[in-house]
């Protein structure tokens, strides 16, 4: 999706509109993800959760989530850097923790199931860096944001509006 820059106003208009707006439509399943957000989030770290769901929104081109949570990140005091380097974390690990690399690396493999099924070598060096209770998290935190990035891509939800904590 590409969007229209308004110079005058800073606002940013979305070439194709949204589809419908879903959650005034479907309430309850858009409440119920809230509460699973919130859930999926608890016991792990601030930074790495943004950088997860940076990353996870990426891959899946969900503009409206990598609008939000580069924001949220930038906020929580993020780097600038380190966000613009997450498209290449591979190539860019010195940025970037063992722990934080080990959770980048299971987001790829639990968001692009077209490859197969999450890489044992995967699963095992993310075990090595999060207690089980927290890779649980982490796994659960993963699997939420790609709910999120379908909803969002599906309906053709416009980045720019967000203001970093707008939805906590």
């Amino acid at each position: 999706m590409t969007t229209n820059h308004d110079t005058t106003t800073g606002e940013y208009a979305p070439e194709l509109p949204a589809r419908m707006q879903w959650a005034q439509l479907a309430p309850e399943v858009y409440k119920a993800m809230v509460r699973l957000d919130k859930a999926a989030k608890q016991g792990l770290d601030h930074k790495l959760y943004e950088l997860v769901k940076i990353r996870a929104s990426q891959i899946n081109h969900c503009a409206l989530c990598i609008d939000m949570h580069t924001k949220d990140a930038l906020a929580a005091g993020e780097s600038v850097e380190r966000i613009i380097q997450l498209s290449a974390w591979d190539e860019s690990r010195h940025f970037y923790t063992e722990k934080e690399l080990a959770a980048l690396e299971l987001t790829e493999a639990v968001t692009v199931l077209t490859d197969g099924f999450v890489p044992d070598e995967v699963y095992e060096k993310a075990a090595k860096h999060f207690e089980e209770a927290e890779l649980a998290q982490l796994i659960s935190a993963i699997a939420v944001i790609n709910a999120w990035n379908r909803f969002g891509v599906t309906f053709r939800m416009a980045p720019g509006h967000y203001e970093p904590g707008q939805y906590k």
